[in-house]
């Protein structure tokens, strides 16, 4: 668990790994029973757990412990506190709107401490591109880089494919595909922001790109591996709409436990049929000639912090979200419990030499 090293110094500017004030304290050990109750506990050679979660406008930062009226960004250190402390639950984490601002991302990897990593695209350029980076932080006591990091770039043969639906332009927002390696799996974490538009039919041709490239990696023999995990905002409506069906249309499978689950601030219980289905975590099965994932899933959720952070400051819902944000983390746990190797009643020999010739081990 994240430390905090001591009270901050009177007249200095207060860092995230100070202690904070007494009331902020006492919500944090809340926050952190609350995370207990909701997310499953890491455990090492046991599990993996993994997120992904849009960080709404997730840059700069007013260094004080609770921002004030005027201040901006109001994203604050208490509110920063709360996001480090979440995090922190999760073996590696896919964030979006990482903005090109980094001060936000650099204090939080303060709090986390030495044993995290980070790895991150630089800014995507353009109007489209909203100043946007895509990033993995990830607990190093359970999982490390595997060796590849790429972004998608379609070739030019693609783009010029005239059909319906098709991509004519480079995405919005550059996907990012890193590998990582826990235990002895290898896995892709493949994360992006696809494009909002002020319609869905905007958003299709993006949705349905990523859709087929997945396949095309996951079924190429000479891939670097083919444990892919998409995981992201894909700004899809709701299930069994144009753009979840073309999501799933290459064989991309989301758990039925994530079908239940609502994705933002905003969502309302007692109208589920309106809920977005923005946010995604899925893999896929074998179903269609991509190859499955070989994790076993265990559980999948989502977090709702909104009742867990900032009871005191009687926030309105959407200034709020400009402290936290307005989506909730989803996760999905994996079992990594290796099976026990049988054991065989002559060991294997080792060479030694021409003298000593076969002798076990």
């Amino acid at each position: 668990m994240p430390k905090i090293v001591g009270p901050s110094p009177v007249n200095v500017i207060p860092e995230i790994t100070d202690q904070p004030p007494d009331d902020i304290a006492a919500e944090l050990y809340a926050l952190r029973s609350s995370l207990d109750a909701s997310i499953p506990r890491k455990i090492l050679d046991n599990n993996l757990i993994v997120a992904t979660w849009n960080l709404r406008a997730f840059g700069s930062l007013t260094q004080k412990w609770k921002s004030e009226a005027g201040d901006s960004p109001l994203r604050d250190l208490q509110s920063l506190l709360y996001i480090s402390e979440i995090i922190s639950r999760f073996d590696v984490i896919a964030l979006q709107e990482v903005r090109g601002n980094l001060k936000c991302l650099r204090h939080m990897l303060k709090y986390l401490g030495s044993d995290w990593g980070l790895i991150l695209t630089d800014v995507t350029q353009g109007k489209e591109g909203n100043d946007e980076r895509l990033a993995f932080v990830f607990d190093k006591r359970k999982v490390n880089i595997s060796g590849l990091a790429c972004e998608l770039v379609v070739p030019p043969e693609k783009l010029d494919h005239i059909r319906e639906n098709a991509l004519r332009k480079q995405f919005a927002r550059t996907p990012y595909a890193v590998a990582f390696r826990s235990l002895d799996k290898t896995f892709i974490l493949v994360t992006l922001h696809i494009i909002y538009g002020k319609r869905a039919k905007q958003r299709l041709p993006e949705v349905t790109a990523i859709a087929e490239w997945l396949n095309e990696w996951a079924s190429d023999i000479n891939a670097y591996d083919h444990n892919l995990i998409a995981l992201g905002d894909f700004n899809i409506d709701r299930a069994g709409d144009d753009l979840y069906n073309a999501f799933i249309s290459n064989g991309l499978f989301i758990h039925p436990d994530m079908h239940k689950i609502p994705r933002t601030v905003f969502s309302d219980p007692a109208k589920p049929d309106r809920d977005k289905f923005y946010d995604q975590i899925a893999w896929f099965t074998g179903e269609q000639k991509a190859k499955a994932l070989s994790l076993e899933y265990s559980k999948g959720g989502y977090y709702d912090f909104v009742g867990s952070t900032l009871r005191d400051r009687n926030l309105d819902l959407n200034t709020h979200t400009w402290h936290i944000s307005d989506h909730y983390p989803l996760w999905v746990e994996f079992n990594m419990r290796e099976t026990p190797k049988p054991k065989t009643e002559s060991p294997n020999p080792i060479w030694l030499g021409e003298q000593d010739r076969f002798r076990p081990r």
